[in-house]
């Protein structure tokens, strides 16, 4: 479980959420335990305006729908940021709309550093990081913490619930104003919700889970998504069933033509 806590030292952040999306390369303080969960929380309601029937034309190019709220939700241009980030135990400068045209991106939010299912999840994504390269895919970690607790982190042993060296920068948002503008942020606790977006190139949100303190995620359902986007990004004509996997047969969006699935499944 994560629990709440006060991060120390500046990071200069800024953030411009009505741009697109960053730059690869390279990623202390004493956390105070709660006895007790985190108290329940509600996000913001949200409002939806439906989208009229799909137009293969611009639909499928841009794979922008605009969905109407506050929130960046899937469809929708990921909001732009800047910031200090750690990646090789260095400080360096993170800008998201650096990867447009050039890289998918996982953007990945976790609580607090020096917590417990946190390190899990960093770590899984840095051992299978080369991975995600090969599909052209930089990944991200977020939290609210400073620089100086990032590198404190990846400076301890993994033996002792610490980080080690890792493939990809851990960006500090110690303004919170990168988890408030992805929704992710409990406002009453100063710390952010386990969110996971899936960025494409465009700089457009194609997936997000949000999960609460205590789960951690996947990093092969990660994937598996992030190739079913890429798939249908690649072959605009076609769409992935449930837990579709390179290699697999696809489906045709037409009643008569998705038959051709349905009889070989």
């Amino acid at each position: 479980m994560a629990c709440s806590s006060s991060t120390s030292a500046s990071s200069l952040l800024s953030l411009n959420p009505n741009s697109s999306l960053f730059s690869p390369k390279k990623p202390i303080s004493t956390l105070s335990i709660p006895n007790s969960l985190p108290k329940p929380f509600s996000l913001p309601s949200l409002s939806f305006s439906r989208p009229s029937p799909l137009q293969h034309s611009s639909r499928r190019s841009s794979f922008l729908v605009n969905a109407s709220s506050e929130l960046p939700l899937v469809g929708n241009v990921a909001p732009d940021f800047e910031a200090e980030a750690v990646f090789d135990q260095e400080f360096i400068k993170v800008k998201l709309s650096d990867y447009i045209g050039k890289k998918y991106v996982i953007l990945f939010f976790y609580p607090l550093d020096f917590t417990f299912v946190c390190p899990t999840e960093i770590t899984a994504f840095s051992d299978r990081h080369a991975e995600f390269e090969a599909i052209n895919t930089e990944i991200l970690g977020v939290s609210v913490d400073s620089v100086f607790s990032h590198l404190a982190w990846v400076q301890s042993d993994r033996k002792s619930g610490g980080l080690g060296d890792l493939n990809y920068p851990l960006v500090s948002d110690i303004t919170k104003s990168i988890s408030e503008s992805y929704g992710v942020l409990i406002p009453d606790q100063g710390i952010a919700l386990r969110g996971l977006f899936i960025i494409d190139k465009e700089g457009v949100i194609q997936h997000s889970t949000i999960n609460n303190l205590g789960i951690g995620r996947s990093v092969d359902e990660t994937k598996r998504t992030l190739q079913a986007l890429q798939y249908v990004q690649e072959n605009p004509d076609e769409v992935c069933p449930a837990g579709w996997k390179p290699g697999e047969k696809s489906m045709k969006p037409d009643p008569k033509l998705s038959k051709d699935y349905f009889a070989a499944v």
